[in-house]
C-alpha cells in the first residue's frame, strides 16, 4: 500500500498514507491540569480546522468546548470525532499559543485557563465590513524611531517613556505612522474609565474601546474588529492575550499599577505577558507613564524622558516638629485647605485606606491596641473585626483611652470638617468642594486646585517590598490630578527618604535604578522569583508543608503563616521553573480533595 511525504498544515513532514486521517489535538476548556496535554480527535471531512480553532468535542460522556493546539495526520484507531466548530475564526496562532503556554507555566495555571483569555465571550466570526483607513494626525512623536521600527516590523528592545500622564495627542502621534503602514496598535491601561477617556480623544484614528463593564456582545465585536488591520485597540488588561491582526506596537500605560495584575488565580500581569509576546511576535513595546515599574527598568529597556518634570510641583511638609496631638494636618496644610475652600476651589484629601483609621494605640503607654484573642489590630469598634471578641483595655498598662493612627477616609472627613465646616466636606464622589478618597477614586477624579497626601509614611513603610515604589507611583498620580500652577502637598516624618527626593525632583529615575540594585541584592523580582501559595478548607498543613519543601528544594520556603481559614507559604529562588512544574500534581490533588488553592507568582503583596 503506497503513500507519499506531505508537510501538512503543521509544516512537519509526515507520511501521507491512506490509513492516516486528519486529526487535531484539543485542550478541553476544563480548569484542571489533567487536560493540559490535550486529546487527539478525528476531523470530519466537512470541517476545516487550524491551530486556534474553537471546537466542541466529546469528553467523559458530554460535549465540552476546546481549543485546537496541533494538527497532524494520525491513525484513526481510537479517535473520536470533533463534534462541531465554534465560530469561524481561530482565537490564536502558533506564536500566541507559545506565549499562552509560557503563561500557564509561569503562573502555575491550567493551560485551558490561559487559552480562554485569548477568546472573546461569544463565538468568534469574521468581520465582513471593510476596515476604514484611519485619519492620521500631523503631530511629531518624540519616539519617532520607535514608531518607524514598529511600522517596518524591525525588532528592537522595549522602550520606557517617562513623562506626564499619556494623553490622546501623544498617543495619536505615536500610533499614527504605525497605522499608516497598515499595522495595528494595542493600548492597555489600568481601568475602563481611563481607557474610555483616552479613546474619546482618538476618534479620528478610529479606536476600538474595550472596557470591563461592557456586555459580552460589545466585547466580542471589539475582538472581531481587532482581526482586521489596521486597527487601534484600546482596552484594560483583559486584552493582553488577544490576537490582533498585523500587530506592530503595544503601549502599556502605567504598567506598575495594581490593576494591571489579576487579583485572582492565575495572577497574570499584563506587562509580563505582553513582554513575552513581543519577544515571540516581534512587535514594538512601549511602557509609558510618569513612574514605570522596577521590572520594566530591569529589562534593560531603552529609557527616555520627556523634557522637564514628569509630574507637577510637590510641596513637602516635614511633620517631625509637630507637637503631640496635632492631628492629621500640619498647620500649613490646614491653612492651604481653608484658603482654597474659601476661594471656591476644589480640594482632594488622599487616604490609603477606607474606614476611620488603620489602628489605635494607648494614650498612656503608646502601645498598639491588639485583640487579646487573635492579635488583630483594633481600630475603634467595640469588638474585634476578625474574631468578634469584645475589645478590652490596653494589654500593656490597662489603660482605657486610645488614639487613632493612620488616615482613613472617615477620619479625614471629620478633621477637615472642623476646618471648613461639615457642609463642605464629604467622601468622594460627592460634589462638595473638599473631598476625601482613596486610590480607587483617582481614575475619574476631576482636576483639583489642591491635593493633600496626608500620610506618605503609611505607604512608605508597609510590609510589602514594593511599598516605596507604590508610594512614589501614588504620589505621581496625585500630582497629575492637580491643575496647572497648583500643587500637591505631601506630609511626612521622613523628608530625606529617596521617594520624597524623587517627588520633589519630578524624576523617578534615580529611585528606580537604586531599587533595581536593592532588589537584586535580596533576590526579589525582577532578578529573582517569588511565589505565594494559600490553602483554605479541609487540609493537613504539616503534610502540605513537607511536600512543598521537598518539591521546592533548594529554594527557600517560608511559612506556613496563619491566614483566615487557612495557611500561606512563600517560596523564593532565583528561578522557580522546575518547582512550578513539579508542584502541579500537588495542587491538583488538593483541589480535587476540596481545598481552595490560590497561587500568586511574583506577588504584589507578601
Amino acid at each position: 500500500m503506497g503513500g507519499h511525504l506531505d508537510r501538512g498544515r503543521t509544516g512537519v513532514t509526515v507520511l501521507n498514507h491512506p490509513e492516516l486521517v486528519d486529526a487535531v489535538r484539543v485542550v478541553p476548556s476544563v480548569p484542571t491540569f489533567a487536560v493540559d496535554g490535550g486529546f487527539w480527535y478525528l476531523v470530519p471531512e466537512h470541517l476545516d480546522l487550524e491551530i486556534g480553532s474553537m471546537v466542541r468535542v466529546p469528553l467523559g460522556g458530554r460535549r465540552v468546548r476546546g481549543f485546537v493546539v496541533e494538527t497532524a495526520r494520525r491513525p484513526p484507531q481510537g479517535l473520536k470525532a470533533v463534534a462541531a466548530r465554534s465560530g469561524s475564526v481561530p482565537v490564536f496562532d502558533r506564536r500566541l499559543l507559545e506565549s499562552l503556554e509560557w503563561g500557564s507555566k509561569h503562573y502555575v495555571a491550567p493551560l485551558s485557563v490561559m487559552l480562554e483569555r485569548a477568546a472573546p465571550p461569544n463565538n468568534p466570526t469574521r468581520l465582513t465590513s471593510e476596515v476604514t483607513v484611519p485619519t492620521l494626525r500631523g503631530d511629531v512623536t518624540p519616539l519617532a524611531e520607535v514608531a518607524a521600527a514598529a511600522a517596518s516590523g524591525r525588532r528592537r528592545r522595549p522602550t520606557v517613556w517617562i513623562g506626564p500622564t499619556v494623553d490622546a495627542l501623544w498617543l495619536g502621534a505615536l500610533a499614527g505612522p504605525v497605522l499608516a503602514a497598515g499595522k495595528s496598535v494595542m493600548v492597555i491601561g489600568a481601568t475602563a474609565t481611563e481607557i474610555e477617556h483616552l479613546g474619546a480623544g482618538l476618534e479620528g484614528l478610529g479606536p476600538v474601546v474595550v472596557s470591563g463593564d461592557r456586555d459580552d456582545r460589545s466585547i466580542t465585536e471589539a475582538w472581531r474588529r481587532a482581526q482586521k488591520s489596521p486597527v487601534l485597540l484600546l482596552g484594560t488588561p483583559r486584552i493582553a492575550a488577544w490576537s490582533v491582526n498585523g500587530l506592530g506596537l503595544v503601549v502599556l500605560i502605567g504598567d506598575g499599577r495594581r490593576a494591571m495584575k489579576d487579583r485572582q488565580t492565575p495572577g497574570v500581569h499584563a506587562r509580563d505577558l505582553v513582554r513575552t509576546r513581543s519577544i515571540r511576535e516581534g512587535f514594538a513595546l512601549v511602557v509609558a507613564g510618569p513612574t514605570p515599574s522596577v521590572e520594566a527598568i530591569g529589562w534593560g529597556a531603552d529609557v527616555r524622558r520627556a523634557p522637564g518634570r514628569a509630574w507637577p510641583l510637590v510641596e513637602v511638609i516635614d511633620r517631625r516638629s509637630d507637637p503631640p496631638g496635632s492631628g492629621l494636618f500640619a498647620e500649613s496644610a490646614k491653612r492651604a485647605i481653608q484658603a482654597v475652600a474659601a476661594a471656591g476651589g476644589s480640594v482632594f484629601l488622599f487616604a490609603h485606606r477606607r474606614g476611620y483609621a488603620a489602628a489605635t494605640r494607648c494614650i498612656s503607654c503608646r502601645q498598639l491596641r491588639l485583640c487579646a484573642g487573635c492579635g488583630a489590630r483594633q481600630v475603634g469598634s467595640p469588638a474585634c473585626e476578625r474574631c468578634g471578641m469584645t475589645a478590652g483595655p490596653c494589654s500593656g498598662c490597662g489603660g482605657t483611652r486610645f488614639e487613632p493612627l493612620g488616615a482613613g477616609v472617615g477620619r479625614l472627613v471629620d478633621e477637615a470638617a472642623r476646618l471648613v465646616g461639615t457642609d463642605r466636606v464629604a467622601p468622594y464622589p460627592d460634589r462638595r468642594p473638599v473631598l476625601a478618597g482613596t486610590e480607587r477614586d483617582l481614575a475619574d477624579l476631576e482636576m483639583q486646585d489642591l491635593v493633600v497626601m496626608v500620610d506618605l509614611d503609611g505607604l512608605l513603610f508597609g510590609s510589602n517590598y514594593r511599598a516605596a515604589e507604590e508610594a512614589l507611583r501614588l504620589g505621581a498620580r496625585l500630582a497629575g490630578r492637580v491643575r496647572r500652577g497648583r500643587r500637591l502637598i505631601v506630609q511626612t516624618h521622613e523628608p530625606g527618604h529617596p521617594v520624597v527626593a524623587a517627588l520633589r525632583a519630578g524624576d523617578p529615575t534615580p529611585f528606580l535604578d537604586a531599587e533595581v540594585t536593592a532588589r537584586s541584592a535580596f533576590g526579589y523580582p525582577p532578578s529573582g522569583e517569588l511565589l505565594v501559595l494559600e490553602t483554605r478548607g479541609p487540609q493537613d498543613p504539616e503534610s502540605i508543608d513537607h511536600e512543598l519543601r521537598r518539591l521546592a528544594a533548594p529554594a527557600l520556603v517560608m511559612g506556613p503563616a496563619e491566614i483566615r481559614d487557612g495557611r500561606r507559604w512563600l517560596v523564593q529562588a532565583s528561578r522557580l521553573d522546575e518547582f512550578k512544574t513539579a508542584i502541579r500534581p500537588l495542587l491538583q490533588r488538593l483541589r480535587d480533595s476540596g481545598v481552595t488553592v490560590r497561587v500568586d507568582a511574583d506577588p504584589i503583596d507578601l
